[in-house]
């Protein structure tokens, strides 16, 4: 009964009377509080697998829906990763793909895990998952994920506490952006090229970045388009169709410098298409000019923020900007005016919670945000924080995982490649 959702579209009454009624249903923990219309304000039922909560719902629909949950498995257009899980998992996933080279740990897989820390690691995180109205919270699943991290080539799915699938490519530099997407298929960089691949670990596209560029960024846009940013004299944006191989965007960047090939690798980590149609670009390699810029579709600047060294940035659905300073250690969002409403340091959070360095983050619908961390063996990898930076999780595994560059979270509503949806 863990995996089970409702389907039945429930309306909200417009109108209610005070609640102050307490119903309890055998074998479910449930409190339900009924207006004197005999309509459902709110309830909250727990069984040992599952919690609902939901709000101005009628007790006959309430009652309709209920044997429905026990009988759907949790599978939504919503959260499409999840429902394509069970491939990565099939017979005719191979240990090793054609394409893959097994890699190393570094010496942090000595590290022992970290007890006592907020949650329960790997095997912690609660999810919350969505039909219609209705808000569902798995109180025994957990956190599932994709995790990569500079400085491992290994690429780790997580599920149910697990690590269900791995993805490695050898030595070298170095995975610094991925997607699930709707269909399964992983895209991801790696320095040298961009590749997606399939949960068998076939390839089905890669693209082999000229001699002295290299890239760091990607987003699909579509199941048919990728975006990217190849570090260069000069770096530049491209979208690039990969069913036909064509080039629909290139358009040369801003740099340090474009004679200086020394200057090439710290040009750009992140570009971001933004449900409004234009490119958000963080500046990481402009040494003091740092800044966060975001063109429109002719590359006109709409919108500037100066900040120290940009690595990441997100443009979230309530319109403001989520940015990752690498090197204050630094996650702030901004308004389109240029202001802080938050901000989060290492100081902010209890000594053993705090982050080592930091590169990127996720916003979850829930309204808390995931800070990953490279780290190099020490302190935590992953810590998310509520927007009152109360600490609600924390992974510190270095005996399982390695460095985190990026998490995509998997059960967050959102069809990933649809810009603007996956705040990662």
């Amino acid at each position: 009964m863990k995996n089970m959702k409702i389907k039945s579209e429930i309306r909200n009454p417009k109108s209610e009377r005070n609640p102050n009624a307490e119903y309890r249903m055998p074998n479910v923990r449930a409190a339900l509080r009924i207006s004197s219309f005999g309509l459902l304000s709110s309830f909250v039922i727990r069984h040992s697998s599952f919690v609902i909560r939901h709000s101005s719902l009628t007790v006959c629909a309430l009652l309709l829906a209920l044997p429905v949950a026990y009988a759907q498995t949790k599978t939504s257009a919503s959260t499409p990763c999840m429902d394509v899980l069970g491939r990565f998992t099939g017979a005719d996933v191979p240990v090793l793909g054609p394409a893959e080279f097994e890699v190393t740990p570094g010496k942090w897989a000595t590290n022992a895990t970290s007890a006592n820390l907020p949650g329960k690691g790997l095997a912690q995180h609660p999810s919350y998952w969505f039909s219609n109205s209705v808000v569902i919270e798995s109180a025994t699943a957990q956190h599932p994920m994709l995790y990569i991290g500079e400085g491992y080539n290994k690429m780790f799915l997580v599920n149910d506490g697990k690590i269900i699938w791995t993805y490695s490519t050898g030595k070298g530099n170095e995975y610094d952006d991925v997607w699930m997407l709707s269909n399964g298929n992983i895209l991801f960089t790696r320095m040298q090229y961009l590749a997606e691949i399939t949960p068998e670990k076939k390839v089905v596209w890669r693209y082999d970045c000229p001699t002295n560029t290299e890239v760091h960024c990607c987003q699909p846009i579509g199941l048919d388009k990728v975006l990217f940013i190849r570090n260069g004299l000069p770096p530049k944006l491209m979208v690039m169709n990969i069913k036909t191989g064509n080039v629909a965007v290139e358009h040369a960047l801003p740099a340090k410098s474009l004679t200086d090939q020394k200057t090439v690798h710290p040009q750009f980590r992140r570009v971001r298409y933004t449900a409004q149609g234009t490119y958000l670009v963080p500046m990481l390699g402009l040494g003091t000019n740092g800044a966060v810029v975001e063109y429109d579709k002719n590359f006109n600047e709409v919108w500037r923020y100066p900040i120290r060294s940009p690595w990441a940035a997100i443009r979230l659905k309530n319109g403001n900007t989520l940015i990752t300073d690498e090197s204050d250690k630094l996650t702030r969002e901004v308004n389109p005016k240029g202001e802080t409403v938050w901000e989060l340091k290492p100081d902010d959070l209890p000594e053993p919670y705090r982050f080592i360095n930091t590169q990127t983050c996720t916003r979850l619908a829930n309204g808390n945000t995931i800070i990953c961390s490279r780290g190099n063996g020490k302190g935590p990898q992953l810590v998310e924080v509520t927007p009152d930076k109360k600490v609600a999780w924390v992974l510190q595994d270095w005996g399982d995982l390695g460095p985190a560059t990026a998490v995509q979270i998997l059960d967050d509503p959102g069809i990933p490649e649809n810009p603007g949806e996956s705040e990662h």
